[in-house]
């Protein structure tokens, strides 16, 4: 049992003048990263949707579904804000598999994560110039995140990270919301406890300094929905489980609560085309009761631009997932559209 060095890694500094965001993509971030504030404390109406491939695999399909978004942002700005899911690290449950741009900007060659992350970086730079959007990720190692934190304006932390005490503090000095998902067993006191962690101020060790942070006011619940201890998925999206995250913010005294329901995972049975039938439901629910309408604030969704998915191997066919199912473009644009009818 041993660490064998493979390569040095820059430091952030160096990554990040290597593929630098250039002035003008800084302007557009932060006027996005402003009206995400907005949305977030309740400032603002809109509703968030936070959409794309269940993972980023190569730059010309995720900038060209980027592209896409970007045209049906422009019909819907009024009433939505769109983000879209650029996530560059898979989560394996038993760590086998494909784990994202990061390890393989290549899925087809060996691991390599200096050239993965500067492909992140150029595959975020192009996107935001292409398409005038900036996008969500997930935090699933906190020592990625300088890397990467100048060129988003949305972080998530998945089920398997939200009970993690080095992922919680990190959580409380980024400068923008962070999606706290419900852990995979579905009690949502450990996500509560994550969300409160998230908005404290901390004292700890990151990137060789002792640091404090602020607290970040925008740590927030994204339900995911659960897994029993035989493997059957549970559903947390129904009128009753808002309702009871209505109640645990209430009882707890959070800042800014806010909900965004991940439409497809536990919540879906990974069937992906069950989503549009999931978003239906919330925006049923929000209708009904005006204080889930001020709690929900967006949704998850995995789409690319052809649905379902594919093994890794052969001959891939372009812009289809090579991890979870996801939507096709059509039934997405669709959705999105039906979204905005509906808020």
């Amino acid at each position: 049992m041993s660490f064998a060095k493979i390569r040095n890694i820059p430091s952030p500094e160096e990554i990040i003048s290597m593929v630098p965001l250039a002035p003008e993509l800084k302007k557009i971030k932060d006027a996005r990263d402003e009206e995400l504030r907005s949305i977030s404390t309740g400032a603002s109406s809109k509703f968030i949707v936070i959409v794309g491939p269940c993972s980023a695999d190569e730059e010309d399909p995720v900038c060209e579904y980027v592209s896409r978004l970007a045209r049906v942002n422009e019909k819907v700005s009024e009433k939505l804000f769109v983000i879209p899911r650029i996530y560059t690290n898979k989560p394996r449950t038993t760590g086998e598999g494909y784990m994202g741009m990061l390890h393989q900007p290549n899925p087809d060659e060996e691991a390599n994560m200096l050239d993965g992350i500067l492909a992140i970086r150029r595959m975020h730079v192009r996107a935001i110039r292409e398409s005038g959007l900036t996008a969500a990720d997930e935090m699933l190692y906190t020592d990625n995140l300088v890397y990467c934190e100048d060129m988003l304006s949305y972080i998530a932390v998945g089920a398997r990270s939200v009970e993690d005490q080095q992922h919680r503090l990190a959580a409380s000095g980024i400068g923008m919301p962070v999606g706290m998902k419900n852990p995979t067993s579905g009690d949502l006191t450990v996500l509560f406890n994550s969300i409160q962690a998230a908005q404290a101020s901390h004292s700890f060790i990151y990137q060789g300094n002792e640091v404090r942070t602020s607290g970040n006011e925008l740590a927030h619940a994204v339900l995911r929905g659960s897994v029993s201890k035989h493997g059957a998925n549970i559903p947390n999206y129904h009128y009753e489980d808002l309702s009871f995250a209505a109640k645990m913010y209430r009882e707890r005294g959070l800042k800014n609560p806010m909900v965004i329901v991940d439409c497809n995972h536990a919540n879906s049975g990974k069937l992906f085309y069950e989503q549009p039938r999931i978003t239906k439901e919330v925006l049923h629910s929000r209708k009904y009761d005006d204080s889930i309408r001020q709690l929900v604030r967006g949704f998850m969704l995995e789409s690319y631009l052809i649905e379902g998915n594919q093994s890794i191997g052969a001959e891939r066919v372009y812009g289809k997932s090579i991890t979870d199912a996801c939507l096709g473009w059509e039934d997405t644009e669709r959705l999105i559209y039906n979204i905005a009818e509906n808020v």
